[in-house]
This record gives structure tokens, sequence and C-alpha cells, in this order.
């Protein structure tokens, strides 16, 4: 098969859908791979690294997307690429329908086939190709939510660490999935006092079992999530309901109750957020101010690290691209019922059924 991997466009967007060594292995299997100049660079890969690697290395979006049948991206197309992509396309990325009705309508124009990342399950349930950027997500809004509680950036001036004799500052994680779990780790490593709020009792149990003792875990109900939320210094957003949109957990009263200063940490922004005052925004302009509260919506946060995030993020796709890639699109779906949910669009119609609710709802 002939495999495009573009430059990203998304805004400060500096990952790459595959690292040399990924596409080194893909020759291998037989199949061409096309990279358009420069699609690396953010990440520290040269084309002349990928032309050693064995691929051909195009000059133009246009002619990759002319050769190419599988396009393997990070990001959703923008609109000046979904102009390039025909109905013969597989476009395998992360797509995040749910949150943009203008993506999702111009991707069903393209008569073209949306292979999601974000919902392709394992054999477990689990989120394979979601998880590595979740963990990164995670460890990283600890690290934008610190930074942004100082002074000089609109913060409370609070350290989330505290000092000998100063109380740390309160961590309040909604969510206690992947990106709850690993940011509840890096702020209770700050020393931070931290809740993670979350509806699955189980799953409350399982972080009681290995969280240090500076995090308490709580039952997510309207009441604890105010009363925690009001008391933060920082609030991390870290819910997921798979191809749906995120569910409001914090209402824009709820936010002008907050403490001054206080910062919110939306990650679930690219599922449309779980904070009404949460709207995307990008690494160049990473926050805004409702109510004195300061609200960093990033929709593309594992770009900051993109060293990091490509190199995790191509080797949990490596296996499905060399499958995809070597069995054909309806084959790879027919794999079992996690591989039929990665197919979230194909020839103009809905094929998730999470995905299809969000915009053609049962009455």
């Amino acid at each position: 098969m002939r495999i495009g991997v573009p430059r990203e466009l998304k805004v400060e967007e500096h990952r790459v859908a595959m690292t040399p060594a990924g596409v080194r292995t893909v020759c291998a299997d037989g199949h061409q791979v096309y990279v358009e100049s420069d699609a690396g660079n953010g990440s520290g890969y040269s084309d002349s690294d990928y032309a050693a690697a064995g691929a051909i290395v195009v000059d133009t979006r246009a002619e990759l997307y002319a050769r190419a049948e599988l396009i393997v991206k990070v990001k959703e197309p923008t609109a000046s690429e979904l102009g390039l992509i025909q109905s013969h396309h597989i476009v395998f990325s992360y797509f995040h329908f749910a949150s943009s009705e203008t993506l999702t309508e111009g991707f069903l124009r393209t008569g073209a086939a949306a292979v999601a990342y974000e919902t392709l399950e394992a054999a477990d349930g689990s989120l394979p190709l979601l998880t590595p950027m979740s963990e990164i997500a995670g460890r990283l809004s600890i690290q934008a939510g610190a930074k942004h509680l100082e002074r000089q950036l609109g913060g409370r001036g609070t350290l989330l660490g505290g000092v000998p004799g100063v109380a740390p500052g309160k961590v309040a994680i909604l969510g206690g999935g992947i990106v709850g779990t690993q940011a509840a780790l890096m702020a209770a490593g700050l020393g931070a006092e931290v809740t993670i709020l979350d509806v699955s009792l189980p799953r409350l149990r399982q972080l009681a079992e290995f969280m240090p003792a500076n995090v308490r875990t709580l039952y997510s109900d309207f009441t604890n999530v105010e009363q925690c939320v009001r008391a933060a210094d920082l609030v991390i957003g870290a819910v997921l309901l798979r191809g749906r949109k995120a569910p409001r957990l914090i209402g824009s009263h709820l936010v002008s109750q907050m403490l001054p200063g206080a910062v919110i940490v939306d990650v679930c922004i690219d599922q449309g957020g779980c904070v009404e005052t949460a709207r995307p925004t990008t690494h160049a302009e990473p926050t805004y101010v409702v109510d004195g509260v300061v609200h960093y919506c990033v929709t593309n946060m594992p770009a900051a690290v993109s060293r990091t995030s490509t190199a995790a993020l191509s080797y949990a796709t490596l296996p499905y691209v060399r499958s995809l890639a070597a069995l054909g699109l309806d084959a790879f779906v027919a794999l079992g019922p996690g591989h039929e949910k990665s197919l979230n669009i194909r020839g103009g119609e809905f094929e998730n059924d999470d995905v299809r609710s969000v915009f053609m709802p049962k009455e």
C-alpha cells in the first residue's frame, strides 16, 4: 500500500505521525511511504532521516495526497487538507469528531474513510492509541497548571508543593482514568493536596490502593464537585465518554465562585470540554481569564513535548498501521469489535454509533 505522512498544520503542532524507525519497518513490509518535506523537523527528524529509512520525501502536500492511499496523521485534517482528501483515501489519525460539527461535515463530504485513534479498542476494552497521549497530557496538565499559578501569568501565586510551615496547594481532578491518574501522580509528587473525583466506585478503590498518602478519592456528585472546585488552586478536567462530547461538570456559576487566580486545565477540550467556560486554545495563546480564573484549554497539549510524544504515539500506532496496510480497510475492521469501532466515517456515512449519536440523536 502507498502510505503518506504529511506535515501537521495545526497551530504549534510539532509531532509527526511516524518516526524514521517506523517508516523503515513499514518499508520492510513491502509498502511505499511518502513523507512531506519538513514533516519531522519539530520532533527532531530530518528529511534525510526519512530518506535513509526508505521513504520518498515529497515537496508538496498536494503531491503526497495524490500519491498515497493511506494517510497517517497526528491531528484532524484542517480545512485546507480536507480539500485534498479524496473518496479513495483512508485517513488514520486523531479526529475527535464530537467536538467539531464543521470538521465532521467537511469529512463526510470527502467520502473518505476516517479511522480514529481515539475510538480503536483493544480486546480488553482499553484504548491503546489514546492511552500514550493521555498519559502525556495528564502529566503536562500539572506542569501547565503549576506554571500558570505563578503570579506573573495571572495565577494565585501558589506553589503547589508549599514549603515547610506553609500549606501546599489544592488540586481537584475530575476523572480517574488515564489522564486523571497521571495528573494525580504528578501533583502528588510535587507535594500538593490532591483529590480525584470519579463516578466509578471500583475505580476509586483501585486508585486508593496505589496512590500516595496526599491523594484522596471522592465520589463525583454535584455537592462534592462544587466543594472541591471552590477550594482548589488547580482544577484538572479529565473525563472521557468514548466518541462523545465530554459532560459539563463545571458550570459558569461555579467558575465565578472559584478562588481568584485559580487555574483550570481542561484536558478533555478535544471532546468539547467539561467546563462551561472552556473554549479551545493553542500553544501560541494557551490561556484566557474568565471571572478571575485562568483557563488553559490547549487542544494538542502533547505537542509541547513533541519528541517524547511522537515516539510514544508511533510505538503505539505502528502495529495498527502495518495491519491496516497489509489487510486493507475491510479486513482490518473485520478483525474484531474494537477495530470496527475505530471506523468513524466511510463513504459519507457514520459508522461508529457513539459518533453518530452526537450528530444524529435518536428521537
